[in-house]
């Protein structure tokens, strides 16, 4: 049978659903579990570092675009998974200690190996799967190896199994968790731990946006008080361009701070959901006097993402809230300035009516000077005929030739002015 082409990515979407399967447990067995922060320029060394590990037991390493990977090296079998920002390292070895985590998994890693992985740590847990047929402790034999800590636990699997945890760092560096498998498949312990090392993890990078809570909260308050400052000020003053730009650098101000952290804020509400998933996969049963892992993260994570979610909606606000100012604050100080403008257009019209009239009364004295001068002209004309002997009286001549010669002055710069006035409007000067 033959099919259309396939989608470029159509194989890899569908071995999604088979990426990262669960390690398959048999009690008695112990875990250690680490996750690492990783920068963007480490990605590359924390493959090349399951790599080299890979090389010490002769066994082949991931490719180069795996983003999980499980093998056995020695006494223990390696569990690597790589996420967006983090990557984790799941360490397993068979049978049980004299005591709960004497022997932790992670002593059979090679100790420069394991110190040496890229990254910074943000989870790190030691776990024990206690078979069937032992007893569940008591609260205080379970405190104690916990180091009498508060231990929460709950049943999980709908009763199959009970898990205990404190989730504290211990003196080593470690979290620990303690279960007990009552009834539970492989598959089934497996995911359980699985799903308790991911709660963990995912509670801590859930987390990480709290301390950017933290540090935005100061600049959030001085923030929402310059804007009240600015605002009180434009209710009083109208604004002006020193109000507006104070508005635009507290405008650039909030705009850091949300390009800061933004991409923290958003990640926290995708690993929190993740943890309530996983919390929800336990399928918890209350035990006897004990607190539930849904329960302890309810009242103990859900205030932390509170604030977090609080300082990201107040910035959101302010942003907003700026905003708002900065379009009234434009607008009046669009107003200002037209009503700026319309001033000088007015100032100018007067100072060109001026000019006008200026202009018209020399335009006036011109003619008289220019009647004068040829006028002038016209009585040393008549004086010098009178001389030749001719007939005339130049005066008389000069007389009315007063009149006549300052009408046609008077035409002559009349017209003149309206040929230039022409030229102004595009038609060719003294055209006919």
């Amino acid at each position: 049978m033959t099919l259309p082409d396939d989608h470029p990515e159509r194989l890899q979407l569908a071995n999604e659903v088979h990426a990262r399967p669960h390690e398959a447990l048999r009690a008695p067995e112990r875990a250690s579990y680490v996750a690492v922060l990783l920068e963007p320029g480490e990605r590359a060394r924390d493959h090349a570092h399951v790599a080299a590990l890979c090389e010490r037991y002769s066994v082949h390493a991931p490719p180069a675009d795996a983003i999980h990977f499980a093998a056995t090296l020695g006494t223990f079998r390696l569990r690597w998974e790589r996420h967006t920002e983090f990557s984790s390292y799941a360490f397993f070895v068979p049978g049980r200690g004299e005591r709960p985590f004497a022997e932790p998994a992670a002593a059979t890693v090679p100790a420069d190996w394991l110190a040496a992985i890229p990254g910074h740590t943000v989870t790190a847990v030691h776990a024990e799967l206690v078979e069937r047929t032992a007893p569940v402790p008591n609260a205080s034999e379970i405190a104690a190896a916990f180091g009498g800590n508060y231990v929460v636990g709950s049943g999980v699997g709908d009763g199959a199994g009970a898990v205990f945890t404190d989730f504290r760092i211990h003196a080593d560096g470690f979290g620990r968790v303690l279960a007990f498998d009552r009834e539970l498949s492989r598959l089934q312990a497996g995911r359980t731990l699985q799903r308790l090392f991911e709660i963990e993890t995912y509670r801590m990078m859930a987390l990480l946006a709290l301390p950017v809570a933290r540090r935005i909260a100061p600049r959030l308050v001085g923030m929402e008080h310059e804007l009240a400052q600015v605002a009180a000020a434009l209710a009083e003053r109208g604004g002006g361009e020193a109000l507006l730009e104070q508005l635009t650098h507290l405008a650039a101000n909030v705009e850091s701070a949300i390009g800061e952290s933004r991409y923290r804020f958003g990640a926290t509400r995708a690993y929190r959901d993740l943890v309530e998933s996983r919390i929800a996969e336990l399928r918890e049963r209350r035990l006897p006097g004990t607190q539930t892992i849904g329960e302890f993260m309810s009242r103990r994570l859900t205030p932390a993402i509170a604030t977090c979610e609080s300082a990201e909606r107040r910035l959101l606000e302010l942003s907003e809230r700026v905003a708002r100012a900065s379009s009234l604050l434009s607008t009046r100080v669009g107003v200002a300035r037209e009503r700026q403008n319309q001033e000088l257009l007015a100032s100018m019209n007067r100072r060109a009516r001026l000019q006008l009239r200026m202009q018209e009364t020399v335009e006036g004295l011109s003619v008289a000077a220019i009647t004068y001068y040829v006028v002038g002209l016209v009585g040393y004309v008549a004086k010098a005929l009178e001389a030749t002997g001719a007939r005339i009286e130049p005066a008389i001549v000069t007389g009315i030739a007063i009149p006549v010669v300052a009408v046609l002055v008077a035409l002559g710069v009349r017209y003149v002015r309206r040929q230039i006035a022409r030229s102004e409007l595009g038609a060719s000067p003294f055209e006919m």
